[in-house]
């Protein structure tokens, strides 16, 4: 079991690599829970990357669980770490992601059976703003001057490996993204974790104390409550990631 463990810790460090707490003028913080007794990986993934473009984030949800869909999280997370730095827009990245799975999908003949929700987010360095482009996944939230709201999708696109329900083309929403700021990502098993009760984790108002928390502070306090609202009986692969835009443009030590 101990070289299993270590088999597994090692896969998982090689697909969704621990992230940096600094990244340009950012900060971040991740988390990652998979479902599955013993596992260290899963069909969650996320990755963050500093571009010409700014600072570039991704994170998504991959069909069905065990192998087959770590093996999809793996496509998409080269994709992405291949693209992210020339793809000039998000769109672009978009659709180099959309190319990549669907090769993989007809290498394996089930073209139909493997496909992952996701989003993509941009922070330029030189403006306070953020750009959004979603394929099918949960809204982030936005943890500004203490509160927090759902980022809703004007126009979402469907998951990746489903562009052929693609009417206009990728729709990227630019909402405002200053000093101060935070933003989170996460899968949906954050948000469909369940009480003993049947109930959804109030994902908005378990963080509404914590809308000011630096990103390791966020990302620590989110885990553990997720794992004892939901008993430590997590139906489904859990991730998410923080980042923050300091006020002062400088990197101030977290507590």
């Amino acid at each position: 079991m101990a070289d299993v463990r270590s088999v597994a810790e090692a896969a998982q460090r090689a697909l969704v690599r621990p992230l940096p707490s600094r990244l340009g003028p950012t900060r971040m913080a991740a988390m990652y829970l998979a479902a599955a007794a013993q596992a260290r990986i899963g069909g969650d993934f996320y990755e963050a990357q500093r571009t010409p473009h700014g600072i570039r984030l991704m994170i998504g949800d991959v069909r069905g669980k065990g192998l087959p869909a770590v093996e999809v999280a793996s496509v998409m997370m080269s994709a992405f770490r291949e693209a992210v730095h020339d793809a000039p827009d998000l769109p672009t990245l978009a659709t180099r992601l959309e190319t990549s799975i669907q090769r993989y999908s007809a290498q394996c003949g089930d073209v139909e059976e493997r496909f992952a929700t996701g989003l993509l987010a941009e922070i330029p360095e030189d403006g306070p703003v953020l750009r959004l482009l979603t394929c099918g996944h949960p809204p982030p939230l936005l943890l500004s001057g203490g509160t927090v709201r759902e980022l809703e999708a004007t126009a979402p696109s469907p998951p990746f490996n489903l562009a052929a329900l693609l009417d206009d083309g990728y729709h990227v929403d630019v909402v405002p993204f200053g000093a101060g700021d935070s933003l989170l990502l996460y899968t949906d098993g954050v948000s469909e974790a369940r009480n003993r009760d049947g109930v959804f984790y109030p994902l908005a108002d378990r963080l509404r104390p914590l809308a000011t928390a630096a990103p390791r502070a966020l990302i620590d306090h989110l885990g553990a409550d997720l794992l004892a609202y939901a008993s430590d009986e997590l139906n489904d692969d859990a991730a998410a990631l923080a980042i923050h835009r300091p006020s002062d443009g400088t990197f101030a030590r977290e507590s």
